[in-house]
Parts: C-alpha cells; structure tokens; sequence
C-alpha cells in the first residue's frame, strides 16, 4: 500500500478507542462487518475510498481519515487536432440533396469546418437564414428543446448522428447570415455541440465527450459568446471528476468561476467545485462551494437569465448537488433525504432525470445500510433502464451492487440482485 493508505489502519483505531467505540460500535454506523473493520485497522485489507469516508463522518474525523485513502483516477485521453479518430457527420448527395450519415476523420472536421461538411445541399436557405432570421432561429431553438427532451427518454448513442448532423447545419446556416443572427446560430450551434458532448458522456465515450465539449467552445467563441468557453471548462472538469481526477477538476472548475462573464455559468462551476471538493472529503469547501452555488444560480434567475446551458429538468440543482455531495462525504443517510425530496419534484416526462435520482437513492439507503429501503427503492426502476443508458447511472448501480454482496444473506438481495445483475447487462 502507499505510505498514507498503509497509515489509515493506525489512525482509525487510535481515532476510534479515543471516541471509546468498539469495532461493533463502529460496525453499526459504517455498515462494514466487524471482522472487515479489524482486518482494515491491521493491516491486512486495503481500506477502499467509500469506507474511508464514511468512517471519516461516523467519528468526526473532519476529512483527516478520508484524505489518507484517495480515489484512484482513471486516465481520459483527451484528443487533439492530431487525433485520428472519426466522428459522424452528414453527407449530402450533388444530384439529388439527399443525404446519409457517415464517418469522418476528426481532422478534417476540425479544420474544415461545416463549410465542407455541408457544401451543397442548403444554398436555398441562404435567403431563408437572411430575410427570416428570427423565425429560423425560433424553429431552430424549438427543435433543440426536443432534442433535450428526446435525450430524456432514448438512447443517448442513438441521438448522436442526429444531434451532430443538427450541430453541423446550424453552421453552415451561420456562414450564410450576418450579423446578430450569425451570432446566435453559431451560439445555438454550440449548445447542440455541447449536447452532443454530453450524450457521448452518458455513452460512455469520454474522448468523444471531451472533443464535442471543445467544439462546442469553438463554435461559441465564434458567435461572440466568452461564458461559454468557460462553461466548457466545467464540462471538461465533471469528465475528470467521473475518472476520479480531483485535482484537475478543482483546477478546471475554479478557472472557470474566475472567467465566466455569468451567474449562471459561475453558479455551475461553483457547484462542480463543491462536488469535487466533496470528492476530496473537504467538508468545509464544499458547503461553501454550494453556499456559493445557490447565491449564483438564484441572482440568474432572478435577471432572468434563460441560457440553455445545464440541466433544464432538475427543478433544484443545488439541492441535488448536496445530496450527491453528503453521499461524497460519508453521509448517506442525510444523503437520502435529500434524494427522495427532490426525486418527488422531478416532472414525470423527464425519465432519465427520474432513474438517475432513484438510482442514486437506492445507492444512498445501501450505503447507510438501510438494504430494504435501497431494494424498495430499485425494484421498480430496473426494468426501466434500457431505454435511458447512461454510463453514469451503470457506475452507481455497480457500486449498490458491491454494497449488497456485503448482505448476501438479506432475502430482498437474494431476490432482485438477478434484477440488478441484468440490468447491468443491458447498460
């Protein structure tokens, strides 16, 4: 074990007989068996990152336990302008204008641009994107709201060649405008981009995630849009976090509160920085990070800023943000709470915000060792996975199923952990 790691057992024991707990006592708050708990505090088992933390809470430790076992982080290779790799794009046919989708080197994209990637075909919006501006823009807005809405109950890889097609028609609909609405083609381009983005995310393909991201700042700068280069930051810096790369999450995240031109904007990379700092076990930094988060968010709905830019259908994102980040910091159980309120509140059309609050309750109630509760919580949603994959929601489920096999015996894991076990399956 690295040094700090191998201090952990020490520590915990010498933090535990000063509170006078025994390891029963112990046992009975962090949901480990006693006899896991004394294998830690020998020595002899590694001390994983979740336990860490929630011992960290259950004895007051202030994060200094939690600190001495780190989550590991996982690489993300971030492509560059040399990548190879290939992207969909839509083809148009010379003869006809019909079109097909197709695979394109990344380079070519990149340099390229829309300009060659739609060359024939829209000619005849020229006049349309010129003397109708505002109604195409209004089409264009609506038909993105649908999109939104679509990735709320599809496949997130089925959405992206259409999403990409979509990102690369509002460009060169751009190239054919002027002024204002050239600026805010290529900024509602760049949302789509950054959808795209976060889609490829909830695929599973980070790379692709961290380019669509960088697109998406490409295409805002060009319309004359500085905040969401900052943005793009914060979604850069939750890629990293989901890899376990705290560091360079807090580093992405504070540069983006320090640049972004918005409440909005600041308001989320305030809350990403909470989440990591969470991550970390800093208690102290992450509820000023989420003081921080709902003072910012608030002042943008107050100025009415309706930027489309962050989730549209968690009715508080702040308040979940806290769940998550108790959950981070050994608390489930206060973690929990929060979940199940704000899971009430999601509206029922959005199914994938919907799964992934009850995916995360569930986790929450297995962590706090209340297993009924978690498989209450589960039975119902499994059987509603497919359609909404997400990588992220297959991460949490895997790490309910590693805290049921410590309750093997529990009659409600024997009967759904087959459930579970499926639906990992299809994700």
């Amino acid at each position: 074990m690295p040094d700090e790691t191998a201090r952990f057992g020490p520590e915990l024991r010498r933090r535990r007989l000063a509170e006078g707990w025994t390891l029963d006592r112990l046992s009975g708050r962090v949901h480990y068996s006693k006899s896991h708990l004394s294998k830690v505090e020998t020595g002899s088992k590694r001390p994983t990152p979740d336990l860490a933390k929630l011992c960290d809470a259950a004895l007051h430790a202030g994060g200094a336990l939690a600190s001495l076992v780190p989550g590991r982080a996982t690489p993300v290779q971030v492509p560059d302008a040399s990548d190879d790799g290939e992207v969909w794009v839509l083809s148009m046919n010379r003869a006809d204008g019909s079109s097909r989708f197709a695979a394109m080197d990344r380079r070519r994209v990149t340099a390229a641009g829309a300009g060659s990637v739609l060359a024939v075909g829209l000619g005849g919006l020229r006049s349309v994107a010129d003397d109708e501006g505002t109604t195409l823009l209004k089409a264009a807005r609506s038909l993105f709201t649908q999109f939104r809405g679509l990735g709320q109950t599809s496949d997130p890889g089925l959405l992206i060649p259409a999403l990409t097609a979509q990102t690369h028609s509002m460009e060169q609909l751009a190239l054919t405008a002027s002024g204002r609405t050239r600026r805010e083609l290529l900024a509602l381009a760049a949302r789509f981009a950054e959808y795209t983005g976060w889609m490829a995310q909830e695929s599973g393909d980070d790379r692709a995630a961290l380019w669509w991201t960088d697109r998406a700042v490409d295409l805002a700068d060009a319309g004359g849009d500085p905040s969401f280069a900052a943005y793009g930051l914060v979604r850069r810096g939750l890629v990293h976090l989901l890899r376990g790369d705290v560091a360079t999450t807090i580093a992405l995240t504070e540069r983006a509160a320090d640049e972004a031109h918005t409440p909005r904007v600041r308001g989320l990379a305030a809350q990403h920085l909470a989440q990591a700092h969470a991550v970390a076990g800093d208690h102290r930094a992450t509820m000023h990070g989420l003081d921080r988060a709902r003072d910012l968010l608030t002042r943008a709905a107050q100025e009415g800023d309706g930027t489309m830019i962050g989730s549209s259908h968690v009715p508080d994102l702040v308040a979940t943000y806290t769940g998550w980040c108790l959950h981070h910091l050994g608390q489930p159980a206060r973690a929990a709470e929060v979940f199940a309120a704000e899971a009430a509140r999601v509206p029922p059309h959005a199914q994938r915000a919907l799964i992934r609050h009850g995916v995360r309750l569930g986790l929450a109630h297995a962590a706090a060792g209340e297993i009924e509760e978690s498989t209450a919580v589960l039975a119902p949603l499994l059987p509603r996975l497919g359609p909404v994959r997400s990588a992220t929601i297959a991460a949490e489920l895997r790490r309910t199923a590693q805290i049921w096999g410590r309750h093997r015996a529990n009659p409600a894991v024997k009967e759904l952990s087959p459930d579970l076990a499926g639906a990992l399956g299809r994700l």
